[in-house]
């Protein structure tokens, strides 16, 4: 029975001990979720220290410890060292990124799609590979990680990247997400703890979540993830992995310097951490830039798992990625390859085989710089007069717009659905944390519209923001 009463000075949250059912912890966590839904709790909330709250309920300190542990998990809550637990602002709602239920009207700045008027470009591969004799080969079970001609051109485009792939550890997969829950399946297991950016890519977090992963925010600067902070954070906690996007980080855009990828990997390796590479931007990145910078696999190859994108170069709908892996995480990696995939889609595979075989590449390449060249200097020029600061990627697919002073403490759906109904979808920074950042921002999409629409969206969103300087 506990031994302190809580009348004249009661705890932010008193769940009602009658409702909980075994096992305690879960139960535990189902009646804080649901005092977040109804809004009893509100985000940043910090809650009653694991011991008030097992003494307030009468119930094993290791219990409440235990319930805390998994709410993190699921996104409900985070931690602040020395300071204590609160409500996260994602528990609101889901962070995962899609263009589910957005009316047509609606100008999308919310989802990265990369110029689909591109798309016609590969249509004349795709009816030739649907009239090859040798089609029937590419719908049954066979080389469910990709047939060997598959493999060996998705080697040479990945060398190009900077990228060491080993024969025999590349696959083909069903786009950078699938890889993604390839690679959580495989090598993490529940409770373990994954380093990433302060911002970073949602639906990472909201997949981190499904496999019951701790989230671990790390600093950064224009360079990258801070070195220092990361050294930090490994010698607190017990952390295993480390997810990064080298080339342009979702959302802030900034790409990973040389120098200060050799100093993360000095600590990654020091630390032993398991790298989850997700470089979809690479292939325009080594367009537009005169030097390839080596990516992590190159510099850590038995610690990497490397994704490459192809959704982003050559067409969204075909969802195919290149997953590069050391002969160490062999085993693991295919046993969750079979079990998740079965076969990633031969059809896919081999359109986005032929087209990287043939100067339509280079088209696509070029098409697509012109345009987010063109998008970037748009976004540039309308919001000039707050001075927009280019990423140290020079060329992003996303820009972000930081909230002045009178929306800085305005929640994120209060902002969103504003802007909603002025006819655009944007995303506020609170999708890309597990925890309420001091420098909150809407991204924009720069690649999701013609230009014309880029220009039409942006200009509302000009005019909301314009509201606030007066």
């Amino acid at each position: 029975m506990s031994v302190n009463s809580y009348k004249n000075n009661p705890l932010s949250w008193q769940p009602d001990k009658t409702l909980l059912k075994s096992p305690i912890y879960k139960s535990l966590v189902d009646l804080l979720q649901e005092d977040i839904l109804s809004n009893q709790l509100i985000q940043d909330t910090k809650l009653p220290s694991q011991r008030e709250l097992a003494d307030f309920l009468d119930l094993n300190f290791t219990t409440v410890g235990q319930a805390y542990q998994y709410a993190i998990k699921k996104g409900l809550l985070y931690t602040n060292v020395g300071s204590g637990t609160y409500v996260s602002p994602n528990a609101y709602h889901s962070a995962t990124i899609s263009t589910h239920n957005v009316e047509k009207n609606i100008i999308d700045f919310g989802l990265v799609s990369s110029f689909e008027e591109c798309n016609s470009l590969v249509v004349p591969f795709i009816q030739s590979v649907t009239t090859s004799p040798d089609l029937i080969k590419l719908l049954d079970y066979q080389n469910p990680m990709g047939s060997n001609f598959q493999i060996e051109t998705a080697s040479k485009w990945l060398e190009t990247q900077g990228v060491i792939p080993y024969k025999n550890q590349v696959a083909i997969v069903s786009g950078v997400q699938n890889g993604l829950a390839i690679t959580l399946s495989a090598m993490f297991a529940p409770g373990d703890r994954i380093a990433v950016d302060r911002y970073t890519y949602s639906n990472f977090i909201e997949l981190a979540h499904l496999y019951h992963l701790e989230i671990v925010p790390i600093d950064f600067d224009d360079d990258g993830m801070s070195p220092a902070a990361l050294k930090s954070e490994c010698l607190k906690k017990k952390i295993k992995g480390i997810f990064i996007m080298p080339s342009c980080n979702n959302p802030i855009g900034f790409q990973i310097s040389e120098e200060r990828r050799h100093e993360l990997a000095k600590i990654i390796k020091e630390m032993g951490l398991i790298v989850i590479e997700d470089d979809i931007h690479s292939f325009m990145t080594t367009y537009f830039q005169d030097k390839v910078l080596p990516p992590f696999q190159q510099l850590l190859p038995n610690q990497t798992i490397y994704l490459a994108g192809m959704t982003k170069y050559i067409s969204s709908g075909l969802r195919i990625a290149y997953l590069v892996y050391p002969q160490n995480f062999k085993s693991a990696i295919e046993k969750a390859l079979f079990n998740i995939n079965v076969k990633t889609s031969g059809l896919d595979a081999e359109i986005i085989t032929q087209v990287i075989q043939s100067p339509t590449a280079t088209k696509i390449l070029e098409t697509k710089f012109d345009k987010l060249k063109e998008a970037n200097q748009l976004f540039d020029n309308i919001f000039k007069n707050l001075k927009p600061k280019r990423p140290t990627n020079n060329y992003p697919f996303y820009r972000i717009i930081r909230l002045k002073d009178q929306l800085i403490h305005e929640k994120q759906d209060t902002i969103e659905n504003h802007l909603l109904k002025q006819g655009v979808r944007v995303f506020h920074s609170d999708r890309f944390s597990t925890q309420t950042q001091p420098d909150p921002f809407i991204r924009i999409s720069l690649t999701s519209n013609t230009i014309e629409r880029l220009d039409k969206g942006l200009k509302i969103i000009k005019k909301e923001n314009n509201k606030y300087n007066q």
